[in-house]
């Protein structure tokens, strides 16, 4: 069921009420990709944990921020659409399919029996600097969909002329 905003809900931009504490978020988010490129995470799997986490956490306008950046990154139409399913598809390779369930586990972190098989699925499919990259960029875009959720951001048509 889809919230509607309620009349005058006039929501806080944290972000921008509290830009010391957003911009400390933004420098560790810098770091989170500079860890998970040097870990050899590439950007589309980057963008897929990005997009689940975003998904999981109903935040629309991650979601439309990360969408287009792993499509500018190569990434597919039908994987991005498939992407709730990931575990029904074939289209996922089994590194990808473990840094997904990786990042659902650190998403949902009270299923202890998720995280578990989480983990075990991802020590067989990626080394240690990967599971840790991995972990931190799940905690980083839930640190983000909570600041956009919180402070309901809109989500602009991409496609509408601007007006004048």
């Amino acid at each position: 069921m889809t919230q509607r905003p309620v009349p005058g809900d006039r929501r806080v931009y944290v972000d921008k009420q509290s830009p010391q504490a957003y911009k400390a978020m933004l420098t560790t988010a810098q770091t989170v990709r500079e860890v998970a490129a040097e870990a050899g995470l590439d950007r589309i799997l980057v963008e897929l944990v990005n997009i689940r986490v975003s998904q999981l956490n109903a935040c629309a306008f991650c979601l439309s921020r990360h969408t287009g950046a792993a499509l500018r990154a190569g990434e597919t139409a039908q994987r991005l659409g498939v992407l709730p399913a990931w575990r029904d598809t074939e289209l996922f390779s089994p590194r990808e399919r473990a840094a997904l369930a990786l990042a659902e586990a650190t998403t949902r972190p009270a299923d202890a029996e998720a995280q578990n098989t989480a983990y075990a699925e991802a020590r067989g499919a990626l080394t240690d600097d990967e599971i840790s990259a991995v972990i931190w960029v799940a905690i980083s875009i839930n640190a983000f969909n909570r600041v956009s959720v919180m402070s309901k951001h809109p989500v602009r048509d991409s496609t509408a002329a601007p007006s004048s």
